[in-house]
């Protein structure tokens, strides 16, 4: 019997706000080297565990336009090239983000296994972790929707569960129908829950044939379908970005696979999966899975402790000194710190969200902001004017662009600058600068081998980005970025 491809599909969408201070809107959790025993992204070792699989197709990734160049250098500096980048204008939840992709997967023709997965989880065991994409594949050829339950280790109220209308055997590979889904318990349900085996944690991935899926979805949610279409009909190409209609894309309902299509089909079944997992989606699951010292704690960046039991401390720039203390977590930035208790890890995205209605720029971006030419550290600002530190990859330029309200003054710490301004060429070295009057139309560029690192001195009325007007632009940026 022939086997049908697998086709990875990588949902990048979410925002982590649970392990902010590092993790925000800006720049979340997927793109972050969090475990300490790793220098790799969330994203990179998603990918990266699918190499073990045999007769897969090229990835499609899913991700919020913002992150679109990140998402690409991350691939690229681990050899991996996708089939498509699918950038959403904003989010819709799984169902519309899996839709597009499966609409996609079928337009030459072919049928392959959808393998939906998040790019933000942990898996240790990834042997097990290949033998049940394989079972699961042999579910999904015979037309069913395969769900993977977590074979669970505490009563957790942060997760979903999946009841089975079987026991669930852990390793057994065999999948039970689906009875229900049950929305995130309290502590003494859990409890109930996690003794029984027909329940699991619900995962969030997922294995089917493209083709099935969509007629099930046209089934029981047609207009996520209907939108979804309406959103590709014209073939917004971006360079290797695949762009959606704003204005269909907008009109789609913002539902989850799960309401959308599991809840309701006959074809859903649950598979075991008893790999490690984590969803790295808080500090304390983060303290728990990393490698820890004597005292049971996690130290990562700066960090001197003296008689510290059972703590995560993390310095991203600043020295964190810990005397007498135990159960905390303590992570800092460059312009934010978070103290807490690990039992009160699940209270952070409330701090978030309250950062966000009093409009506080720490609760969604960083000092830190990535561009496809490298990145920018906002250093210290006034009314009138800011300071920036620019590092630009070797042979990386910025677009050729003007400003009505800001002139810039630029020195070079390292590297070598090629400097457009006004129709001239200047070169400048170490220690050399240019001063780039306002309304003027100039362009940076690192002709050179090495990262070049400048520092910008902004002064002006307005200082704000989106005072960019852009003549030409290697990245087809079309927006203030």
């Amino acid at each position: 019997m022939k086997r049908d491809h697998l086709l990875p599909l990588i949902l990048c969408g979410g925002t982590g706000s649970r392990l902010w201070p590092l993790s925000r809107e800006s720049y979340p959790k997927q793109y972050i080297d969090l475990i300490d025993d790793s220098s790799k992204t969330l994203l990179q070792q998603t990918l990266e565990r699918l190499r073990g699989i045999t007769n897969q197709d090229a990835p499609i990734l899913i991700c919020n336009e913002e992150h679109r160049f990140i998402v690409a250098e991350q691939l690229r500096t681990i050899n991996v090239k996708p089939e498509k980048i699918i950038l959403e204008p904003f989010a819709r939840n799984t169902a519309p983000a899996i839709a597009i992709a499966a609409i996609k997967a079928i337009e030459n023709g072919s049928d392959p296994v959808l393998f939906v997965l998040a790019s933000d989880h942990l898996i240790k065991d990834n042997q097990q972790f290949i033998k049940s994409i394989s079972a699961a594949k042999n579910c999904a050829e015979q037309g069913k929707l395969v769900t993977f339950g977590i074979v669970p280790t505490s009563p957790e109220v942060g997760y979903g569960y999946i009841e089975s209308i079987d026991p669930l055997e852990i390793d057994s590979f065999v999948a039970s129908p689906i009875s229900k889904f049950i929305e995130k318990p309290d502590i003494e349900k859990a409890k109930k829950l996690v003794s029984d085996p027909r329940f699991t944690w619900n995962s969030g991935m997922f294995l089917f044939k493209a083709s099935v899926f969509l007629k099930e979805l046209e089934k029981y949610s047609p207009q996520v379908l209907k939108s979804c279409k309406k959103a590709l009909k014209e073939n917004l190409l971006d360079m290797d970005f695949q762009r959606l209609d704003k204005e269909s894309f907008e009109d789609c309902p913002n539902i989850s696979i799960d309401c959308a299509v599991m809840e309701k089909t006959k074809l859903g079944v649950v598979l075991p999966l008893n790999v490690g997992w984590s969803d790295i989606g808080s500090w304390k699951s983060i303290w728990e899975v990393s490698k820890k010292d004597e005292n049971g704690n996690v130290l990562i960046g700066n960090v001197i402790t003296k008689d510290v039991n059972s703590c995560y401390l993390r310095s991203e720039s600043r020295l964190i000194v810990g005397l007498g203390i135990e159960n905390l977590l303590i992570v800092e930035t460059n312009d934010a710190i978070l103290i807490a208790d690990k039992n009160h890890d699940q209270d952070v995205k409330q701090i978030v969200n309250k950062l966000i209605d009093g409009n506080r720029a720490e609760g969604t971006t960083h000092r830190k902001v990535y561009r496809p030419w490298g990145h920018y550290t906002s250093v210290v600002e006034g009314s009138r004017w800011q300071v920036k530190r620019i590092e630009v990859n070797p042979s990386a330029s910025l677009s050729l662009q003007m400003h009505h309200h800001r002139a810039e003054h630029w020195i070079v710490v390292k590297g070598t600058a090629k400097v457009e301004l006004n129709n001239e060429n200047l070169i400048l070295g170490e220690n050399e600068s240019v001063y780039i009057p306002l309304g003027s139309k100039h362009r940076l560029i690192n002709p050179g081998r090495i990262p070049l690192v400048l520092i910008e001195v902004q002064s002006g009325a307005y200082l704000s980005e989106d005072d960019i007007v852009r003549f030409d632009d290697i990245y087809h940026r079309i927006s203030p970025e």
